[in-house]
């Protein structure tokens, strides 16, 4: 199995990573330190990734930024980050990803436990990933060729509780192997149009 892994080098990227190296060839993607650079935020630097990819069967993105802040002192600009990156960055690797997938590969987009549990300064993050919740759905529905979508759902991960613990008080935090298995699912199994929440 051939994958393509954009934002490897992050906190659940390296989870992905750990998890599924010793079952596939895995290609990384991202802005830095990765075998492909990606902008998510640019349709070109997509295109021009798929286009150094090659074939794959999967593509699995645990990157995306997301703006944290208080609703009342939000700017619109603000809230493009996740418009931009988090929530159109991952509808776009789809739309242009499709001809790279081999027959019946799949997408595994990521999502966040703030679209169900939602946390002070958390809007904009749970709109993006709403929104993507409600792509992965309905596009299920339509993709060709046998191919298959999914997101992952992670509540805040152990790893993460010291930089970002303070902002989800009462939240259990949840393994590393937990939100690996999650990925695992989504590109070996079988489903489509589903989420896999790991809370």
């Amino acid at each position: 199995m051939r994958l393509l892994l954009i934002g490897a080098t992050g906190t659940i990227g390296s989870i992905v990573h750990e998890e599924l190296k010793e079952d596939a060839e895995i290609i990384t993607a991202g802005i830095d330190q990765a075998d492909l650079l990606v902008d998510m935020t640019s349709t070109e630097s997509i295109t021009q990734m798929y286009k150094q990819t090659g074939t794959v069967d999967a593509v699995i993105n645990t990157a995306g930024i997301e703006h944290y802040g208080l609703l009342q002192e939000m700017t619109p600009e603000q809230n493009q980050i996740a418009v931009q990156s988090k929530l159109l960055g991952q509808i776009n690797l789809v739309l242009l990803g499709m001809d790279t997938l081999s027959d019946n590969g799949s997408f595994t987009l990521t999502t966040g436990i703030l679209m169900d549990d939602p946390i002070v300064k958390g809007a904009s993050a749970a709109m993006a990933n709403g929104g993507i919740r409600a792509f992965v759905q309905t596009a299920a529905l339509e993709l060709p060729r046998g191919l298959r979508i999914n997101h992952v759902s992670p509540s805040i991960l152990e790893a993460s509780v010291e930089k970002n613990g303070a902002m989800f008080q009462g939240f259990e935090p949840v393994s590393a192997k937990r939100v690996g298995l999650a990925y695992r699912k989504s590109i070996m199994g079988a489903q489509t149009g589903k989420g896999f929440y790991v809370y």
